[in-house]
């Protein structure tokens, strides 16, 4: 192989190299979460189809309706995330996010709900009973209302808890006004577990990159 073949493939080698780089380009941390490819907040690093934002130091997730929630944790291996469930607000009933609908994902992005989430609704209407949730005496959202002050503002309310499976949408967790008006999520719940071993959030994975 003369000289001028190997410079000719030695060039083509580094462009390779620079555009797979390129291509892989993780972002910076945002505070002390790492945003790994193809994360992205910055039209310069990651993918930007997989778009979240580094808000003063906090690393957050937008909803199709513009609401923002922070990112608890990312599993890049497993194509995961978790984002905090929305604070209900002091001495009420009232999820934080109860003006936009909850929780809703722009289903022509790379996003969905996990199969992994427990959520708990609450200050629910009547109808909500005849939906196939556990309603019941027993339900994981009594010892929330119980035993967690965010939940003592809907005490003695209707509540009810179901797991996110996949015969429910992967794009939203509904809330409103005459449905339920508040509501909280654990990841990966365990069946008689109890209140203070639940890991707080909103599991949700993205589809990789081709």
């Amino acid at each position: 192989m003369n000289t001028l073949v190997r410079m000719v493939m030695m060039f083509l080698f580094l462009i390779l190299v620079t555009h797979v780089s390129e291509a892989y380009n993780n972002c910076p941390k945002c505070g002390s979460i790492d945003v790994p490819y193809p994360l992205s907040t910055d039209d310069n690093c990651g993918d930007p189809r997989y778009k979240v934002y580094c808000n003063n130091g906090i690393l957050e997730f937008l909803s199709a309706r513009g609401f923002y929630y922070k990112i608890l944790s990312i599993n890049p291996s497993a194509y995961k995330l978790i984002i905090s469930p929305p604070p209900i607000q002091k001495d009420t009933c009232y999820s934080s996010d109860l003006s936009s609908g909850g929780l809703k994902l722009d289903e022509n992005l790379p996003f969905n709900i996990s199969t992994h989430n427990t959520v708990m609704l609450f200050n629910c209407s009547e109808r909500i009973i005849r939906s196939p949730l556990n309603c019941s005496s027993i339900s994981f959202c009594r010892q929330f209302e119980n035993n967690v002050e965010e939940g003592l503002g809907c005490k003695n309310t209707l509540c009810c808890h179901y797991l996110k499976d996949s015969a429910m949408t992967s794009h939203m967790i509904r809330l409103r006004v005459g449905g339920c008006t508040a509501y909280t999520s654990m990841v990966d719940m365990k069946l008689g577990s109890s209140f203070d071993s639940w890991t707080y959030g909103i599991e949700l994975q993205w589809v990789p990159p081709n």
